[in-house]
């Protein structure tokens, strides 16, 4: 396994070098199916972590074209370390891009609409390789902490 492999996943990732390692074990030394492996291990520490109280957190944003379209989301976790950090703080801000671009009308379908107007169903816009919903898990991954996307509002004129 080359380190070129490993030091893209890293970037990619923000996942320790063990964990990398393991999962290019795992995937016989193959990059896609490592990130596959880191998935599927992101969704199951996600599950555990899903119960967890949630103490902190920050209001992402996003504006438009000089105003014509605004987008404000909460986004949980449970500790101001976690919140304070740029990283935290840039995934707020992704998905209230997200939010002015796409025009999601729930967070998870509750509407009944289906899953193209669900937030967290939606292909991530920046990156359609992955939805919203494993873009927070890799988060839950990255920080070990329970992250959530709490309310969100859309505004345009």
């Amino acid at each position: 396994m080359s380190t070129e492999i490993i030091k893209e996943l890293r970037e990619q990732t923000g996942l320790s070098l063990g964990e990398i390692k393991k999962a290019l074990d795992e995937a016989g030394g193959d990059k896609n199916k490592a990130l596959e492996v880191l998935s599927k291990k992101a969704k199951i520490v996600a599950e555990k972590k899903g119960e967890r109280t949630l103490g902190a957190g920050i209001i992402g944003s996003y504006v438009y074209g000089g105003g014509t379209a605004v987008a404000m989301v909460e986004l949980f976790c449970e500790t101001d370390f976690v919140a304070k950090n740029e990283e935290f703080k840039t995934l707020a801000n992704d998905i209230a891009f997200q939010i002015v671009a796409m025009s999601p009308t729930s967070l998870n379908n509750e509407d009944g609409l289906g899953e193209e107007t669900a937030l967290l169903k939606q292909a991530f816009i920046k990156d359609p390789s992955q939805t919203i919903e494993q873009k927070i898990e890799a988060a839950i991954q990255k920080f070990g902490e329970n992250t959530k996307v709490g309310k969100f509002v859309r505004y345009s004129i």
